[in-house]
């Protein structure tokens, strides 16, 4: 007994690294975390029990070896499927999502709700908090908090959406105060914390999807409407000095081209959004479903059939790699990633992308930066509980209830 207690001792430093180890895929074995942490095997047996204890990761004793290894077979770890779970809220402009994420990334249950945004957001925050909080009562599930993903650039440290375009909030919306008003208010006492929708997305792309292992990870997409980028740099995003950085969609690709909410012409924002294909391809948008599904829809159904169709997308490609081309000089990433429209149209047409990138980039011209679509599902709702789980991967002890 008093061995185990001096081993657990010594590696209460490492249960947060070891948990984010788990947590990002990277420790599938109790000897992959042993050589991870840098410690020995009896510290590393003594951490995943104490995880195990917290109900955050399970341990399988049974022989789990990876085909090819040699010696003795090693404790499995996973995440605990019946573990606490994030809130994760997203607002855009088609209306709002709520969903509970537990470690690893993992959606145990989402509501969505197309919706008029209020141009007062406490009302739907409020209303997206309700949502939330019946999942959570339906689950019965420990709360360890919740993220809030806008399309708005945050501004740090006041938590302040400071200019949010395509939503009839006022510049300067104190967001995150909001929020967890709203959390209170419904009971949830779990602290909120919120961000911009891409850079939520391009951190739960670094962590579990498409930007795995990416050193400097550039991510552009498309949200309902409009356009944003974010770049992860040695696992952290790059977010400016005062949460600002990376507003990629006003960059102009088109001097002459259609005006912008910014009050340029021609930004990335307005020219390469679900809004700016319909409108190409001369469709009008309908009543039913959000702008990014018509979109969507559009690519999937009529891309290789109509004149018109291809026409379009071709020209919102051609545009899109201008952009990435500017991107990739400046920022010289070692992967790029796309969600949203930007996705599909990879998808629709991936050599007449990758040439338009490599025709305007130096970089570009060596083939030498991965062009990939996001991988996962909800990303901005997954890098919201990224937010609320942080903490928890900080310092596990302290952050759980005793």
């Amino acid at each position: 007994m008093t061995h185990t207690r001096t081993r657990l001792e010594r590696g209460r430093n490492a249960l947060g690294p070891a948990l984010e180890l788990v947590h990002t895929g990277r420790a599938p074995t109790r000897a992959v975390l042993t050589t991870a942490l840098g410690v020995t095997r009896a510290t590393a047996g003594a951490v995943a029990s104490e995880l195990q204890t917290l109900g955050l990761i399970t341990v399988d004793s049974r022989p789990g070896a990876p085909a090819g290894s040699h010696g003795r077979p090693s404790h499995r770890l996973a995440i605990d499927p019946g573990g606490p779970v994030a809130l994760a809220a997203q607002v855009h402009a088609d209306g709002f999502r709520a969903a509970l994420v537990g470690l690893g990334g993992r959606l145990h249950a989402t509501t969505p709700a197309c919706t008029t945004v209020a141009a007062d957001p406490a009302q739907i925050l409020g209303q997206v908090v309700a949502a939330g909080a019946e999942l959570l009562r339906a689950s019965g599930r420990h709360c360890v908090g919740a993220g809030l993903a806008v399309p708005s650039a945050v501004a740090e440290p006041e938590g302040t959406a400071l200019n949010p375009l395509h939503l009839a909030w006022p510049a300067g919306a104190p967001v995150r105060d909001i929020f967890n008003d709203c959390l209170a208010d419904a009971g949830i006492a779990a602290p909120g914390y919120c961000g911009n929708d891409v850079n939520l997305a391009a951190l739960a792309e670094h962590r579990h999807g498409a930007g795995r292992g990416a050193a400097q990870l550039l991510c552009v997409a498309t949200g309902h409407r409009g356009v944003g980028g974010a770049l992860v740099l040695d696992g952290r995003l790059h977010s400016g000095s005062a949460g600002l950085a990376l507003e990629v969609g006003h960059l102009t690709v088109d001097p002459a081209g259609r005006p912008c909410h910014c009050g340029s012409r021609g930004c990335l924002d307005v020219e390469t959004d679900p809004l700016a294909l319909l409108d190409a391809a001369g469709r009008q948008p309908g009543p039913e479903g959000s702008l990014l599904d018509q979109a969507r829809d559009l690519l999937r159904t009529e891309y290789a059939t109509d004149p018109a169709v291809r026409a379009a997308t071709h020209g919102v490609i051609d545009r899109l790699g201008l952009g990435l081309a500017g991107l990739v000089n400046i920022l010289n990433p070692d992967r790029i990633i796309l969600g949203g429209l930007h996705r599909w149209l990879l998808d629709a047409d991936p050599g007449r992308l990758r040439g338009a990138l490599g025709e305007r980039s130096l970089w570009g011209r060596s083939g030498t930066v991965p062009l990939m679509p996001c991988t996962l599902d909800y990303n901005s709702l997954v890098g919201a509980a990224e937010l609320a789980w942080q903490p928890v991967l900080d310092d596990p002890l302290s952050a759980l209830p005793g």
